[in-house]
């Protein structure tokens, strides 16, 4: 939590497993959990990266990256590196903890990082650039004059979309290089979400969820279509794994999930209200569950039938 605290609960029971307080001096900015699940890395305000054994809740690894705010972090797909940004550089280590490589100073602090199958993206002011995984050279960059606050890759990493200061959202598709821009959101888009097949990108940026279909030759030239439940902003989005069940969240501490069509379109099929603005929504590997995190430091989990 915020506070620098860090709990494992059943999933369901609900019992808490154990817990560990003031594990980051200033509190705790992100945490990312191995796909293999048994281990997770926590950062913080303290300029500190643990990695934790996510079964005894104990520390295996700490490492001291100096003086600032290590704000991002993030497993590869399979397991290989861990990736940590510290204002303008990021950071990647290897499983056991052990430094592969750090970058140049970015033009400006790192707002996101995501992974490729072999390579890294970040995301700042006026730029999304792509490394190697294993050599740290930068791939490919893509120069845009904006503050880019959200990024997320498709599933096959050939399109990279951010959501911007300017209350738009800008990708790009790697294998061509062409730029587009949705533009119209009331507030910047600061949840994005691909589902596991890249054909649909759902957005916040105000009350709605909007739906992109890349489907044929889209978006470029089509409509997109909106989801209408939230009363105010959304704050997170999260695609149901090889499912089209999308789970939104927005600041009014409602949470809904919605059945897609490839289109876009879309109707709910539950919802229900946390007690405070709605930070996160993870489903549970296989579905059947959804666990939402809330700024009051409320934990909640709702099954979700077929």
């Amino acid at each position: 939590d915020a506070a620098g605290g860090l709990y494992a609960f059943g999933g369901d029971s609900g019992e808490t497993i154990w817990k560990q307080e003031g594990v980051h001096e200033g509190g705790m900015l992100a945490c990312s959990i191995h796909p293999d699940g048994v281990v997770l890395a926590t950062t913080g305000q303290d300029g500190r990266v643990l990695i934790w054994d996510a079964t005894k809740g104990q520390i295996e690894k700490a490492i001291e990256l100096g003086d600032g705010w290590v704000e991002n972090v993030a497993w590869s797909p399979d397991g290989a590196w861990l990736a940590v940004s510290m204002s303008r550089k990021v950071y990647v280590f290897d499983a056991d903890g052990s430094e592969v490589w750090c970058s140049d100073e970015h033009p400006s602090t790192i707002s996101a990082l995501a992974w490729s199958t072999s390579e890294l993206a970040t995301a700042c002011y006026g730029q999304v650039s792509f490394f190697g995984a294993f050599s740290g050279k930068i791939q490919q960059r893509f120069e845009w004059k904006g503050s880019l606050v959200s990024m997320v890759l498709s599933p096959d990493g050939d399109v990279v979309a951010c959501g911007s200061q300017d209350r738009s959202v800008h990708f790009w598709r790697r294998s061509t290089g062409e730029d587009s821009m949705m533009t119209g959101y009331p507030s910047k888009p600061s949840a994005l979400a691909f589902d596991t097949r890249g054909l649909l990108l759902a957005t916040g940026g105000g009350e709605l969820v909007t739906m992109w279909s890349f489907k044929g030759n889209g978006p470029e030239g089509t409509r997109p279509h909106a989801l209408s439940l939230h009363t105010l902003p959304v704050t997170t989005l999260s695609f149901a794994p090889n499912s089209m069940l999308l789970a939104s969240g927005a600041r009014d501490g409602s949470v809904a999930v919605w059945s897609l069509q490839s289109s876009g379109e879309g109707i709910p099929v539950g919802a229900s209200v946390t007690t405070d603005a709605v930070s996160g929504l993870y489903w549970r590997p296989g579905n059947g569950a959804l666990a939402g995190l809330d700024a009051q430091g409320g934990v909640t989990t709702w099954f979700v039938g077929p």
